[in-house]
């Protein structure tokens, strides 16, 4: 089909115009779930309405389910949503199809990590449709030229793994990741943070059980003496902040430290980093002694964030200074044996996880 031809074909057909209001598609998301795993958008219809109205509308009729990511670039973009796509025979047209029925919405929204962006025919800008395309990686070359009409905003891990896949020269897929299904749904009401309403005096009645596979360990808390870290801890082990990190430091006699989040498989949702935060100090009277919980942190006194240690021998140079919160009442011996473990500069030469953090709340 020459340009000319095209452009004329677009003339004569009748742009979409969303039926629903702009109050009727506000606070929607879109659940998107493929044979990698699902990722949630937010959809923006006060940027792009038609563009949000007839992705709406798309999905709602299933016309999503079926298609492929055809076109990655990995770590760049993943480009999907094309109807031809459900034909596995059909790989030629790829890229081709769904297009040529909303005309280009210009907002200001930016390409950056996460923006869901139209995919239209190049040198026509009135050709969008239900193909989409969602940034990995910031794309600042794209701003100004493509309507964006939505953002992830859980799940943006599972878009770079699709990003991954295996492709020829052309940014063809060589492997099939479907769209499973495409839900439409209202945005959930905001919550507040877990542990963000217990009282103080109520923190300690809770334990963290540390599941490594050394074995169990238990801890509890000191919320009279670093109430904010408390807190901060429960919280990110109820959501499962820690799980799948692994002790990533050994000082034989001194500390086994563990919690830092880039020693897990890939890090966690967005809904559970967004309480990643670093703490303001809360030094105490608290020794740091054989069994004692307490904060890792850099140079910056504030700069305690997920990592923690537990002291496994005298280590007077750490009082005052690290922010003690809790101590260990079951699995001394599991300490020990981690303690044990071979190192070469402090990092242990065989892996020892932590596979999951259980907080248990005492009758």
């Amino acid at each position: 089909m020459t340009a000319t031809l095209a452009a004329l074909l677009l003339s004569i057909i009748q742009l979409f115009i969303s039926p629903l209001s702009l109050e009727e598609m506000q606070n929607k998301q879109a659940v998107i779930e493929t044979t990698l795993g699902s990722f949630i958008i937010e959809l923006l219809p006060e940027a792009a309405p038609n563009h949000v109205g007839y992705f709406i509308k798309t999905a709602e009729e299933s016309s999503y389910n079926g298609t492929i990511f055809h076109r990655v670039v990995r770590y760049g973009i993943i480009q999907g949503g094309d109807p031809l796509t459900k034909n596995p025979q059909a790989q030629d047209t790829y890229g081709t199809g769904g297009l040529g029925v909303l005309a280009r919405e210009p907002n200001d929204e930016l390409h950056t990590r996460g923006a869901v962006s139209a995919v239209q025919i190049p040198g026509q800008p009135d050709s969008a449709g239900a193909q989409f395309f969602v940034v990995v990686t910031d794309q600042s070359s794209l701003d100004g030229q493509f309507t964006i009409f939505a953002r992830v905003v859980e799940g943006i891990s599972v878009v770079q793994k699709i990003s991954e896949v295996p492709t020829d020269e052309t940014g063809k897929v060589l492997e099939r990741v479907e769209i499973k299904s495409v839900e439409i749904r209202d945005k959930p009401p905001a919550q507040p943070p877990p542990f963000a309403d217990v009282p103080v005096r109520e923190l300690a009645s809770y334990r963290a059980v540390l599941e490594t596979s050394l074995g169990e360990i238990t801890i509890e808390f000191f919320p009279d003496k670093a109430p904010n870290h408390v807190r901060n801890f429960l919280r990110l082990s109820y959501l499962g902040a820690y799980d799948g990190t692994s002790f990533h430091r050994i000082v034989a006699g001194f500390v086994i430290q563990t919690g830092f989040l880039k020693t897990r498989g890939e890090l966690p949702t967005e809904s559970v980093m967004k309480y990643v935060i670093n703490l303001e100090p809360e030094f105490n009277d608290t020794l740091h002694v054989e069994g004692v919980l307490s904060m890792a942190r850099g140079d910056d006194p504030a700069s305690a964030s997920t990592s923690f240690f537990i002291v496994t021998g005298a280590a007077s140079s750490l009082d005052g200074k690290y922010t003690a919160f809790g101590q260990v009442v079951n699995g001394q011996q599991i300490v020990n044996a981690i303690n044990s473990v071979p190192t070469e500069n402090e990092e242990p030469q065989s892996r020892i996880d932590l596979i999951r953090v259980r907080v248990e709340k005492l009758n």
